[in-house]
């Protein structure tokens, strides 16, 4: 059964007016609004950085273990969020994990459909490397879209010959552009972050003339043979619940070491709530800091 604390949550949820027919520009203001009192992790600092000319930011822990490194690649249907939007939560993940993190305002849709944001996320990693991180101490994360990305990442490094990283972690992944997925139908009624019909206009933005099953959009459809450990995190309360599965299925059987965690009643991406003290958000990055050691310990 859910906390209180995450049921005071839905329940504020419950109350937001819809903003889904806004324009893009006033939906991305929105959001940056909404998250703007999330409180950041104590001991963190932040160091804004650029990478050509995209926007990135540095999240430091006072205490880093190996040198470990996170690239984390934001959720937002490749249309919305940014570094902003996702900072407490890295945060938290950057502490909780003793690494450092470097999340990156990658370009978003439409005004820069795919594979815009692959390339960008291709880039980041390889200013890592170039400036001495190693691959065995960088892990790929990100949520929803991000955990798309994530994968698409992992999938282009691959097919350019780029060492791969230690591993690799997917906050509810968004992997079919087509939302064909069960639980489009099943999970309707109890998610109450996404739609369908809002997902289906993000991948129209981000595609434009693109297949959507085109390997490095979704990744549902991606040669995932070669890919380092992947851990997925998914609600059971979320229309992506099918997206995640199937990712670990496809994963599986591609002989990917994965870990699925199904979490009950929880909606979509709700580790972003660890800052307000949600007891499932916080168990939830307390797993993923555990699978970041693990990944790149000496």
């Amino acid at each position: 059964m859910p906390s209180q604390e995450f049921n005071q949550i839905l329940d504020l949820i419950k109350s937001l007016p819809d903003n889904s027919g806004l324009p893009m520009e006033q939906r991305r203001v929105e959001m940056e609004a909404s998250v703007a009192l999330l409180p950041m992790a104590e001991g963190v600092s932040f160091e804004p950085v650029k990478i050509g000319d995209m926007q990135a930011e540095w999240i430091i822990p006072s205490e880093i273990k190996n040198d470990s490194t996170i690239l984390y690649l934001h959720g937002g249907g490749y249309c919305l969020g940014s570094i902003t939007t996702h900072r407490s939560m890295v945060s938290f993940l950057a502490k909780a994990s003793k690494s450092k993190a470097l999340m990156i305002d990658y370009r978003l849709a439409p005004e820069n459909p795919f594979p815009a944001a692959v390339e960008d996320a291709v880039s980041a990693y390889r200013w890592l490397l170039a400036r001495g991180t190693q691959p065995q101490r960088l892990v790929i994360s990100g949520d929803s879209a991000g955990g798309g990305l994530t994968v698409a990442t992992l999938v282009d490094l691959k097919e350019k010959g780029e060492p791969q990283p230690a591993a690799a972690i997917c906050l509810s992944p968004w992997v079919d552009l087509e939302g064909i997925g069960d639980s489009m139908v099943t999970k309707a009624e109890e998610d109450q972050m996404l739609t369908r019909e809002e997902l289906i206009e993000f991948s129209n933005n981000y595609l434009a003339a693109a297949d959507p099953r085109s390997p490095l959009a979704a990744a549902l459809y991606a040669d995932l043979q070669g890919l380092p450990p992947l851990l997925i995190q998914v609600g059971t309360a979320e229309v992506l619940l099918d997206d995640a599965t199937r990712l670990a299925a496809r994963a599986k059987d591609a002989g990917v070491p994965v870990v699925l965690e199904n979490w009950d009643d929880m909606f979509h991406v709700w580790q972003m709530l660890i800052g307000l003290g949600v007891p499932e958000s916080q168990d939830a990055i307390d797993v993923i800091a555990r699978f970041i050691k693990q990944h790149t310990s000496e």
